[in-house]
């Protein structure tokens, strides 16, 4: 049954939105997927998407899907550039990826308005600012 089907958690793995200071440009916005284990993730699939309303008419993105065939341990793995217009948007990855062979997977949605200077955090082990999804 339903009930029976085990669904593993998942721990140590999120997604960051980090930014790239360029002087005398605006800055860089890259999405990245954070592996924070002591062992690799394998094919990791992430799709994503970015919808909401912006003056009371709704908005979509397309829907990406990316592809990342082995995330090491203790590392972050480029995901994607991600256009600060799009901010005001849920901005919503799904994380699809194996260990062993077990599949894990998980929803991480950054609301709308969540990405901006104040939520900006350094992540020392990574050496980047970022927004980094809880």
């Amino acid at each position: 049954m339903i009930r029976d089907i085990e669904i593993p958690e998942v721990k140590n793995v999120t997604v960051a939105i980090a930014r790239k200071k360029q002087p005398g440009e605006s800055d860089e916005w890259k999405v990245f997927l954070i592996n924070r284990n002591p062992f690799p993730i394998e094919n990791a699939l992430v799709a994503s998407k970015g919808y909401g309303k912006k003056d009371g008419e709704e908005q979509q993105t397309s829907i990406l899907r990316h592809f990342l065939e082995t995330v090491p341990p203790h590392s972050a793995a480029l995901v994607e550039p991600i256009d600060p217009a799009v901010f005001h948007l849920n901005n919503e990855y799904w994380v699809s990826y194996y260990i062993g062979r077990k599949i894990f997977d998980k929803r991480f949605v950054f609301v709308p308005d969540s990405i901006r200077e104040e939520n900006i955090t350094y992540i020392k082990e990574f050496e980047m600012e970022a927004i980094l999804h809880s």
